[in-house]
């Protein structure tokens, strides 16, 4: 009788940290609410309504801030808005809860290129490629942004860049 109230007590605890436990949802289960938001948002971005699709993906990630498409949302959002380094940011959010994102890794690696950091973007591809056993999509779109190199006024101001820093420039 003596172990009693000892053992009612620790049944007790047991019972109710077991029930928090199944009230919660596990890592990789997003709230439907959330996921919804983002793809009404995502409708309206491609519709051609930016505004409104920044305030759905954002209500979005307010009801679940685990949802990394939201923040790979957010960053096609801001690259739309023509705010590469808004984008790079959202894709590093996405990055952050999600490392290995193939679609986060290889549209911060197009910003990358757009910003004309080919290193960085070099870095994405390459861990890209380590993430894919095969050949995937993502890696081979990558590469080809890569390959084509920055825009033309990027290149432009990283020329007027070097000639600023001392160093020759390159006219004829």
């Amino acid at each position: 009788m003596r172990f009693s109230p000892l053992a009612i007590a620790i049944s007790l605890a047991f019972a109710t940290a077991s029930s928090t436990v199944y009230g919660q949802l596990a890592d990789d289960q997003i709230d439907p609410r959330s996921a919804s938001l983002v793809a009404e948002g995502r409708a309206a971005l491609s519709s051609g309504n930016a505004e409104m699709a920044q305030d759905l993906i954002e209500t979005g990630i307010a009801v679940d801030p685990r949802n990394r498409d939201g923040y790979v949302a957010l960053a096609e959002v801001a690259l739309s808005q023509e705010l590469p380094g808004l984008a790079i940011r959202y894709y590093r959010e996405a990055l952050e809860i999600e490392p290995n994102d193939l679609a986060a890794l290889e549209g911060q690696g197009q910003v990358f290129v757009q910003r004309g950091s080919m290193d960085r973007a070099q870095r994405n591809l390459d861990r890209i490629e380590a993430l894919c056993e095969t050949s995937c999509e993502e890696a081979t779109s990558l590469a080809a942004t890569i390959a084509a190199g920055p825009p033309a006024p990027q290149l432009a101001a990283q020329e007027a860049t070097t000639a600023s820093d001392g160093e020759p420039a390159n006219t004829p």
